[in-house]
């Protein structure tokens, strides 16, 4: 068999059958969720639901703290950003999409380091021996945390912490055995551009109709 395929696929080779039917499962309702989301379609959180808390469940058996907490983060965020997005008054969306000012990109960064922070602890209290790929894992915990902050308040700079995430992620799971997880943020580094595009092109339209 071709190398490549290989090596992604060996490690389900001796995988449960229900945990791969649950990363599949996790999967197709996480690209939906970011196809949802690029759509600026409140559609985004049910879905993110849907693969945050199956997500949970996977890396808590792998033992990959960050990971988890991250999705666990997701899963609480989902739930904010659902009734964030959903307020409206006389018919009118109350949250449009616009970037950060100073005070939200403070505030973002404070996230960042705060997450990294605890997603460390968690990694020591759990007793999990930290490797290099886990204080890559506790950098992008960081960086997704916020990113999903941003999301849930529809700021622009969501997209660009996305992808830089993202591509850092692929390689990481791809490492870890976990295909289709790899190949799913591939996914959404290329959907991540486009929602970037997306949400440009609508606040320069508002902005040439205000």
């Amino acid at each position: 068999m071709n190398p490549i395929f290989d090596f992604f696929l060996e490690p389900y080779y001796t995988r449960e059958p229900y945990l791969i039917a649950l990363e599949a499962i996790a999967f197709f309702f996480g690209i939906a969720s970011v196809i949802y989301a690029k759509r600026e379609n409140i559609l985004v959180y049910p879905t993110g639901l849907i693969a945050t808390i199956i997500t949970v469940y996977i890396f808590l058996k792998d033992e990959l703290m960050g990971d988890m907490m991250m999705n666990f983060y997701y899963s609480i965020m989902s739930i904010y950003g659902w009734w964030n997005w959903s307020r409206k008054k006389d018919d009118k969306v109350l949250v449009p999409i616009s970037r950060t000012n100073t005070g939200e990109k403070i505030i973002g960064f404070g996230m960042f380091l705060l997450t990294m922070i605890v997603t460390y602890g968690v990694y020591k209290a759990y007793g999990t021996e930290i490797s290099s790929s886990n204080y890559i894992d506790i950098f992008t915990s960081g960086v997704f945390f916020t990113a999903m902050w941003y999301m849930a308040n529809k700021k622009l700079e969501n997209w660009t912490l996305w992808i830089f995430a993202d591509i850092i992620t692929v390689p990481l799971y791809a490492s870890r055995g976990w295909g289709m997880f790899s190949l799913q943020y591939l996914i959404f580094t290329v959907l991540a551009i486009q929602g970037y595009l997306a949400w440009k092109k609508s606040i320069n339209n508002n902005l040439q109709t205000a």
